[in-house]
């Protein structure tokens, strides 16, 4: 449930309602009418295959071996395509030559609805500030997690014939790099 506690409207304290067979956040004045529908926000990512390996990367706000796929929100105006292409270029200046689509999963977590491609890619490796490591890692060595874009390095390894357990978390060991 949200955290929305005022409406955006005409600032009266929100109250849990029940509205279209489901708790929300909604103005209890029925003359405003704001309901807070909380909808799963789009989310891209990209599985980037990199000279025959994948990327993966660590965001600054992450442990130290927690490593996952390049994600970003998607801008107004923006096909899933072009936004992902967009992310990979932002946060890691490659550019995409090829890109599949993998499917499509929920992240109910975060309240997310992500899109994830496979994405070949080319150029040269170079962060942004928003992450602060990256590691290249043999396809038959990644171990899909079971959460979010976890589902999509499992889809993409099922794809390609190659065998896999789920891990708990997108954590690397220390040997893995």
């Amino acid at each position: 449930m949200s955290l929305l506690k005022y409406c955006p409207q005409c600032a009266a304290a929100l109250a849990d309602l029940e509205i279209a067979g489901r708790r929300r956040r909604a103005c209890p004045d029925r003359a405003c009418g704001y309901v807070h529908w909380d909808n799963p926000l789009p989310v891209v990512a990209a599985l980037i295959e990199y000279d025959g390996q994948v990327l993966l990367a660590r965001n600054a706000a992450w442990p130290e071996d927690m490593f996952a796929l390049i994600t970003g929100f998607l801008e107004r105006d923006e096909t899933p395509e072009d936004g992902i292409r967009r992310e990979i270029r932002e946060e890691t200046n490659l550019e995409v030559s090829g890109l599949t689509l993998l499917g499509v999963y929920e992240f109910m977590r975060k309240n997310e609805l992500i899109i994830a491609y496979h994405a070949r890619c080319e150029g040269e490796i170079v962060l942004s500030d928003e992450l602060v490591d990256y590691r290249l890692i043999a396809p038959h060595r990644l171990r899909p997690w079971r959460a979010g874009t976890g589902h999509a390095v499992a889809e993409w390894m099922r794809q390609r014939g190659l065998p896999f357990d789920y891990v708990d978390s997108p954590r690397l060991p220390a040997a893995e790099g």
